[in-house]
């Protein structure tokens, strides 16, 4: 328990900043004037490096220990808010956003190598055997870190509102730092560390229910930023006249209402006695429902209903039942993993996640600059009906 407590506030602090630097770029150099498309482009690095690395992390967490790979995403993270601290403003554009794409790359291979130590370390952690305990730590986990995200996302905002680009990235910088030396000091190095050397092989090689599990991944968070990334927040701003602290305060509130949903999501499912066929199940049920939601908000808007009550009540209701699909994936990649190459696993699980990240950041510009926000409803459903077609292709394990 008191490992399991290091490594969530390890990741509790990780995420806090990574909220708030996600508000931070993407406010900031829309204020600048950059297009939708062009924000988007700021982020692309994030999420390629996140595939890489979650890959590989994975490997380097089974051969070195999870406590490395954990210290190796604080300490890149606080490298990633210096670099950002160092922007000029007097730069050429493209020198600028060629600077930023770098930085975010750093922060990238912070955030892939934290989540996968963090969330790899559950499986060693948890006690054995225990399904139903694996499934709740899992969604404490998970749950607690997307409310503290959400809450990143109004510190953001609020923090460019008042002290400004520069003096924000500089103070989530000493926070994190504290939060390294505190965690470096407690929390041993050789967590997770598989008994043997793990060959290259291991990284790709997968059983059926991973692969499609995590083909089911990247299509439900490709669905998620889709919308998400660029297309909702630029929508508020430009067409519904919201402030910046609004735009973040309403992200922020509905990732923690995610979060918190997130780590009640057993309760809402159930257990089942072996652990996987209920989940299974319900992973399906849940994946269905959810692919009705954004093409509902979308016919709405093209009514026309009032539109910030119609994406207020339908993101709501979108962001419970995706809560719970999050949730259930996070717990099955555990609960199908094999003990000794548990990192490994999520690695590969949390790579296809980066992938459809990648892709729902690319297509959210994209989309929101040729066919509005509704477009990126359409192509949300789309991608959400991919994913629940990876999730009847599960079988539970004998």
């Amino acid at each position: 328990m008191r490992h399991y407590a290091l490594v969530t506030g390890a990741y509790w602090s990780f995420t806090l900043t990574d909220g708030a630097l996600r508000m931070l770029v993407l406010l900031h150099f829309y204020r600048l004037g950059y297009s939708p498309l062009e924000l988007a482009s700021l982020f692309l690095l994030y999420e390629i490096a996140g595939i890489a690395t979650n890959l590989l992390g994975g490997w380097v967490g089974a051969r070195l220990g999870l406590g490395t790979t954990l210290f190796a995403g604080l300490a890149l993270q606080i490298a990633a808010l210096v670099m950002l601290a160092m922007l000029d403003a007097n730069w050429p554009r493209a020198l600028s956003v060629a600077y930023v794409v770098a930085a975010q790359g750093v922060s990238g291979v912070a955030k892939d190598f934290t989540k996968m130590s963090a969330k790899s370390a559950v499986k060693q952690l948890a006690p054995a055997g225990a399904h139903g305990a694996l499934f709740r730590w899992v969604a404490v986990l998970t749950g607690s870190k997307n409310a503290l995200k959400g809450a990143g996302f109004f510190l953001g905002s609020a923090l460019l509102a008042t002290i400004g680009f520069t003096p924000s990235l500089l103070a989530m910088a000493g926070a994190l730092a504290l939060a390294l030396g505190l965690c470096a000091l407690a929390l041993p190095r050789t967590l997770g560390k598989a008994a043997g050397k793990p060959g290259i092989r291991a990284l790709i090689v997968k059983s059926r229910n991973i692969n499609w599990l995590s083909g089911a991944r990247l299509f439900l968070f490709g669905a998620r930023d889709v919308w998400f990334v660029v297309a909702l927040p630029v929508f508020l701003y430009d067409k519904l006249g919201w402030s910046f602290t609004a735009v973040g305060g309403f992200l922020a509130a509905w990732v923690i209402g995610y979060g918190l949903i997130q780590a009640g999501a057993p309760r809402l499912t159930g257990r089942s006695p072996d652990g996987m066929s209920g989940e299974i199940i319900a992973a399906r049920r849940w994946a269905f429902a959810l692919a009705l939601i954004p093409a509902a908000i979308g016919l709405a808007l093209a009514w026309p209903l009032p539109a910030q009550t119609t994406l207020i009540a339908g993101l709501s209701v979108f962001g419970l039942v995706f809560a719970v699909n999050s949730s259930l994936h996070s717990y099955l990649i555990l609960r199908f993993s094999d003990a000794g190459q548990t990192a490994m696993d999520v690695g590969f699980y949390y790579m296809a996640n980066a992938a459809g990240r990648l892709l729902g950041t690319v297509l959210s510009g994209l989309i929101y600059q040729l066919a509005g926000l509704t477009g990126c409803l359409a192509a949300s459903s789309i991608m959400i009906a991919l994913a629940w077609a990876g999730a009847m292709a599960l079988r539970p394990m004998r």
